[in-house]
């Protein structure tokens, strides 16, 4: 009779577990396509703080971090675009605690690294002149460990090509160069296939809006 109890407990808790699942997936494949198409600095907010409620929910998926610390690094880049340099680094300072709990949960992943990156880059730039050495060599470790561990990930082309594309040739930027980083990405995002519904799939727009240009 115990073991028929016991059976019948851990029934309901697996089904339980995975009416939790469906329940998180479902949340998550409601939000992930404005990751790619939110373009003003209210719109990240509130979807950071869309994601951030999931995460704060789930606490073992790491998705909802990323996704959370992606919109910020989004919304600072959109600042530095404005060239609202003083209003930087309050915006990117939101999303390192999420970005280390990312890696916490998932460990030695490409897509974290690349969010490592983008966060290095937009500190960088709320001061280029002073923390190039400190921020920008970050940004690129980084960006080599996120291509070490995915060499098929688009994501790290895409964001090589706008560094070559955007700094200066005397620095060791080139428009050419960048190109060519643009090109490989795009030829990357023709095979990449994402891992499930909900994990990162962001970043062809931007290679066409580069290649265009």
């Amino acid at each position: 009779m115990k073991k028929i109890t016991l059976f019948i407990t851990l029934l309901f808790a697996a089904a339980a577990l995975h009416s939790q699942s469906e329940k998180y997936v479902k949340a998550m494949e409601n939000l992930v396509p404005a990751v790619d198409t939110t373009r003003s600095q209210e719109g990240l907010t509130e979807l950071a703080n869309s994601f951030e409620r999931i995460a704060n929910a789930e606490k073992v998926q790491w998705l909802p971090y990323y996704y959370a610390a992606l919109c910020y690094i989004n919304k600072a880049n959109m600042l530095f675009q404005t060239q609202e340099l003083d209003k930087i680094d309050p915006v990117v300072d939101l999303a390192e605690p999420l970005i280390q709990k990312a890696e916490e949960l998932e460990k030695n992943n490409s897509e974290v690294l690349c969010l490592i990156k983008m966060f290095n880059s937009a500190k960088m730039m709320a001061d280029p002149m002073n923390r190039y050495m400190t921020y920008g060599t970050a940004a690129a470790e980084a960006l080599e460990k996120a291509k070490a561990l995915n060499p098929e990930n688009p994501r790290v082309y895409l964001l090589e090509g706008i560094d070559k594309f955007f700094t200066p040739e005397q620095f060791g930027g080139s428009k050419t160069e960048g190109k060519k980083l643009f090109e490989e990405a795009s030829k990357k995002f023709e095979s990449f296939k994402p891992l499930s519904s909900i994990h990162p799939v962001w970043g062809a727009g931007q290679v066409k809006y580069f290649l265009s240009m």
